[in-house]
């Protein structure tokens, strides 16, 4: 009888983050014995619990899931112990969701949250049988409903895991950069893996390149917050780094091969965007587009947000994208906490600018994300103003996204973040699953989703 036997609720939409702990179970050097399955759905993980609770003594369940997710998860979740509840089935959430809201995921069903980085907690818990005592990164409550919290868990070098599993064949972008030296304050990147930036080197990437060609792969993607960032340790830009990343990884692939940087999914700054910079990218890349983020036409909503750069670098960033002959997809966010009606108007003014310029619009709606400094902000609506701007976009192929959704997702967040107030806040019981009409906007908000 093995000793674990480790079951991933597998989503595409975050198979990333279980394919990163896949590559460092690889490394593990613990005297346990294990297997893994996958579970593409509810019914799927009942199904593998039952196979597996004969032959282990611990079966994990591993779930990872982002913050808009968290109710249909957890809705999920009790489908499952509803058919199964067995003591020895552990359900584990990871992730930016469980990091920024681990007592929220413990009461939605949870039995553990792992907070932070997951790479050495995971491993250290696999090595110990499941039992989450004494281990870093994790949320959990006693026998007496205590809350236990274990301290931070531990950020190790991007070089000391892999980004993605050659034993279950389970392959990724590659992870060159975690953490953001620019904390804007509608993200939760920089508020999960820190404000600052840890690198993986040429020489580690290089060697995943060359596994991932040794199993047919020739297609070579990149996960950073800011792809021009590669290489720096502040908001300089490093363009000697950022050429031999891609020269060492152009000569793994061939000619028969394909390096990707600067689109999805990872994106681009403006002010970082130069003739010099985007020349690199052609002579190595085979993208002839790019994502440049610049999130409101607004330099008062701009500098609320902690951007770190003007409208004038989003509109020069532009013009030399489209000059140096790259399609340019601009993520715009509608709305953000505080915006006016005259900042809502410049955002609009600006999106039209750069769709007459040939760039397309990413639009998004803000959402008060769990983890960052807006997380109790007002949820994003779209006034009829702005509804008729994205229309008139939409119809001319110059704009598109999943802003709908958002909208009524920030409604949902909005609700959780009051029912599970930060310390010192009163605590105000509504239903998570509130979905509130569209309104009038004086400050709609949208959010790029970022890793």
């Amino acid at each position: 009888m093995r000793d674990i036997s480790i079951i991933i609720r597998y989503r595409k939409a975050v198979s990333y983050g279980h394919h990163v702990l896949l590559g460092a179970l690889e490394t593990l050097s613990a005297d346990v014995s294990y297997e893994v399955r996958f579970a593409t759905s509810a019914a799927a993980v009942v199904e593998e619990i039952k196979k597996a609770l004969p032959t282990a003594h611990r079966v994990l369940v591993l779930w990872s899931f982002y913050s808009p997710d968290a109710l249909e998860m957890a809705a999920e979740l009790q489908r499952i112990r509803a058919e199964i509840d067995d003591p020895a089935v552990t359900h584990i959430a990871g992730g930016v969701h469980a990091t920024a809201e681990p007592v929220q995921v413990l009461d939605a069903g949870w039995d553990i949250a792992a907070v932070g980085e997951g790479e050495t907690t995971f491993l250290r818990l696999v090595a110990a049988g499941g039992e989450p005592a004494g281990i870093p990164g994790l949320v959990y409550r006693d026998e007496a409903g205590g809350l236990v919290r274990t301290g931070r868990a531990e950020r190790r070098e991007l070089d000391a895991y892999p980004a993605f599993s050659v034993r279950w064949r389970r392959f990724n972008p590659i992870e060159i950069t975690r953490g953001c030296v620019y904390a804007c304050r509608f993200c939760q990147t920089p508020f999960m893996f820190s404000a600052k930036f840890r690198h993986r080197s040429v020489e580690n990437v290089k060697r995943h390149v060359e596994q991932m060609v040794a199993h047919g792969r020739r297609d070579v993607r990149f996960i950073t917050p800011t792809s021009l960032s590669y290489g720096s340790g502040d908001e300089n830009v490093n363009l000697e780094a950022v050429e031999e990343l891609l020269a060492a990884c152009k000569s793994v692939v061939g000619k028969q091969g394909r390096v990707f940087f600067g689109s999805f999914p990872s994106e681009v700054r403006p002010e970082h965007v130069s003739v010099r910079a985007l020349r690199l990218i052609k002579r190595y890349c085979a993208n002839d587009n790019l994502i440049i983020g610049a999130q409101s036409g607004s330099a008062r909503v701009l500098e609320a947000a902690k951007r770190g750069h003007g409208v004038q670098e989003v509109r020069d960033a532009v013009r030399i994208g489209v000059q140096e002959g790259f399609r340019i997809n601009v993520d715009m966010i509608f709305g953000m906490p505080g915006e006016t009606p005259a900042d809502a108007a410049a955002s609009l003014a600006l999106a039209r600018e750069l769709a007459d310029l040939g760039a397309r619009i990413h639009a998004h709606t803000f959402m008060p994300l769990p983890g960052t400094p807006w997380r109790e902000a007002t949820p994003g609506r779209v006034d009829p103003e702005t509804l008729r701007a994205i229309g008139e976009l939409t119809g001319r192929g110059a704009l598109y996204g999943h802003w709908e959704r958002q909208q009524r997702l920030a409604g949902q967040l909005a609700d959780a973040a009051r029912a599970y107030p930060r310390p010192g806040k009163s605590r105000t019981l509504l239903p998570l699953a509130s979905d509130p009409e569209p309104g009038p906007s004086h400050g709609s908000g949208g959010t790029a989703p970022k890793r």
